[in-house]
């Protein structure tokens, strides 16, 4: 069988008597129990709470990542619609809807004050006649009748009202009554992403 515990001597002994040995203790075992399930629940709450966090600025993320391509994709509609309305032809174009004409010789104004070059007037070119959607023989006109109109000396020297200019100098012509309407019916272009 098992022998009697030797009797302690010196400081193990003094520490036996500090410490008496009465078996386990269930009461000095209960808080720690509880501390380590109170840190392990608190860590699985947390994890949760961060993983939850983490998931909605993925959402958020992934969202505006959306929403930026969408606004890239009109950006760059935008700026093909502003590069195709300021190509020469297309500006050409508009200028003479509205009425504008192609200017003449420009003159320049030296730092002193004297004009470097000869100005000269600019002159509507005469109106190119425009094309028909749908010619019909019975509609074509006869290339043996006059021009309806006046001539280009004429128009040259009349105003609006058809009276000589005073100054002498050539008025810009309205634009082709027949290119208007086409100008006003059509659509404004819009972009794809819209």
């Amino acid at each position: 069988m098992s022998k009697p515990a030797a009797p302690l001597k010196g400081r193990a002994a003094r520490l036996a008597r500090l410490m008496p040995s009465t078996g386990p203790s269930t009461a000095a075992r209960t808080p720690f129990v509880l501390l380590v399930v109170l840190l392990l629940g608190g860590g699985l709450i947390t994890l949760l709470l961060l993983n939850s966090a983490l998931n909605e600025g993925s959402f958020r993320l992934s969202e505006l990542k959306r929403d930026t391509t969408e606004l890239t994709d009109e950006q760059q509609a935008l700026q093909r619609d502003v590069d195709s309305r300021s190509q020469p032809d297309a500006l050409e174009k508009r200028a003479r809807e509205l009425g504008m004409v192609p200017g003449g010789s420009p003159a320049f104004l030296n730092p002193d004050g004297t004009v470097r070059g000869k100005p000269t007037e600019a002159t509507a070119p005469p109106p190119s006649p425009s094309p028909s959607p749908t010619p019909s023989p019975s509609a074509s006109p006869d290339p043996d009748a006059p021009a309806a109109g006046p001539s280009a000396s004429g128009a040259a020297a009349a105003g609006p009202s058809g009276s000589p200019s005073p100054s002498g100098s050539v008025p810009a012509t309205t634009p082709d009554p027949a290119a208007a309407p086409a100008a006003e019916n059509s659509p404004p272009p819009t972009s794809p992403g819209r």
